[in-house]
């Protein structure tokens, strides 16, 4: 579908006053909402949500036996602006978020040029509203061009808008650096999302250190190399006050590491993929790129631990890292690839699959690291059903059966390790700011 195909979709489907979605299992963690309701919507916003709401809207939705929740939210994808627009942009990014079910996205900084300064940051902002699909939040960059040697305009980036900063794709090796953006930073409020790997350590790696890697000749990046600088990130945190943000969690270890800094009450939180919590190291297959990941897929030990700490807390949220790259990249061997592939369109059915309808984890904390947890730590008004707030919504139907098939992507990105994989649940309606943005 082109641009402007979306566009009259768009236009076609706006509810220019009134909605009701009627009847369906409203999750809402914010207000501690589960229960079967009718969630009205007025002019774009929450107007209410109870049981028969007697009301008679201008379009009514039947949702029963779905699941009505906050629009998703993710806040670690990768929309390529500036730069890399063959890889994606923010149009072709948002409608994968669209029909993945996510309303809020956070785009990472390390495109080309680097998003480290606030007019860069102010041109991108602009962008995001003149596209309009989805609520697309800018993070800009720590370091001057990511290369760790020199903050960049952090107190003009925050003014221009960004909600975090992060040199993603990197790990800040200059101690001292990285303390004293930590201190700068105390005083706003804003985080910092780290890339955890300590470079010396997996210098060429392209998967995980250990058996797996050694069968197949292919240099490892161990799981120590996470866990070293998560250590380190967790205790400058915790000299400084400052925020920190882990980012893509794969390592057992770690977890324990995120899990000890909270309880002596370091401002410490963390993220998770559906790749990192569902697949392992045994599912790398040279011939096939998609498996390229960094940090890489590790062992179902990692796993295991990963799901806990998303269980007991640990681990605040659940990303999909969306790192699309055009098909003539990927398309290499596998020490050669690029690592990363896109997640928008599959993280919902892959957690629904895999992990609620093996009864790996309920439904309401699912949705909770989503959505009310992710807008708590990164300060954003979304999140939430509440009354009064933009009605961004997610319609869930966690029984529908479909099959991953690339060629119906909305995302640039094709590489994806879960295609042609059956999947049971996924978003079926998503609606922004009152417009139904998409409806199976």
């Amino acid at each position: 579908m082109t641009s402007k195909e979306w566009q009259i979709q768009r236009a076609k489907s706006h509810i220019s006053d009134s909605l009701i979605i009627r009847g369906g299992r409203v999750i809402d963690p914010a207000n501690k909402i589960d229960k079967v309701a009718d969630v009205l919507i007025v002019d774009g916003k929450i107007a209410a949500v109870d049981s028969e709401i007697k009301f008679s809207p201008h379009f009514e939705y039947n949702a029963a036996r779905k699941i009505v929740t906050p629009g998703l939210i993710d806040m670690h994808v990768h929309f390529r602006e500036p730069g890399q627009e063959a890889k994606e942009d923010f149009v072709s990014g948002s409608k994968a978020a669209v029909a993945g079910g996510f309303t809020t996205v956070a785009t990472m900084p390390n495109t080309s040029p680097v998003v480290d300064n606030a007019a860069l940051v102010c041109s991108m902002v602009s962008r995001a509203e003149d596209v309009g699909i989805i609520n697309v939040k800018i993070i800009g960059a720590l370091t001057k061009n990511q290369k760790g040697l020199e903050l960049a305009e952090l107190r003009d980036m925050i003014d221009a808008g960004v909600v975090a900063f992060s040199d993603d794709g990197h790990f800040d090796d200059n101690a001292k650096i990285f303390m004293n953006a930590l201190d700068y930073l105390q005083p706003t409020g804003k985080i910092i999302i780290c890339h955890e790997e300590e470079t010396s350590l997996v210098k060429d790696g392209v998967m995980n250190e250990g058996k797996r890697s050694a069968i197949l000749g292919l240099k490892g990046r161990p799981s120590v190399a996470e866990d070293i600088a998560v250590a380190r990130d967790a205790l400058l945190a915790e000299y400084t006050g400052g925020r920190v943000h882990i980012a893509h969690m794969s390592s057992a270890r770690a977890v324990e590491i995120v899990r000890d800094a909270k309880k002596r009450g370091v401002k410490i939180t963390a993220e998770v993929t559906p790749q990192h919590l569902t697949m392992t190291e045994d599912l790398v297959n040279p011939a096939d790129t998609s498996t390229k990941i960094n940090p890489p897929l590790r062992t179902q030990k990692d796993c295991d631990a990963l799901l806990a700490g998303l269980l007991d807390g640990t681990i605040d949220a659940i990303v999909t890292d969306h790192s699309p790259h055009a098909p003539e990249e990927k398309d290499r061997e596998y020490i050669y690839a690029p690592s990363g592939f896109p997640g928008l369109e599959t993280c919902l059915g892959i957690l629904l699959t895999e992990l609620y309808h093996k009864n790996k984890i309920d439904l309401v904390t699912l949705i909770s690291k989503m959505t009310y947890e992710p807008a708590k730590i990164f300060g954003l008004n979304a999140g939430t059903l509440t009354v009064g707030e933009e009605a961004d919504i997610t319609i869930i139907d966690p029984e529908l059966e479909w099959t991953v098939d690339a060629e119906k992507f909305y995302t640039r990105g094709s590489h994806s390790p879960f295609v042609g994989r059956n999947l049971k649940g996924r978003a079926i309606a998503t609606i922004v700011h009152g417009n139904l943005m998409r409806l199976l």
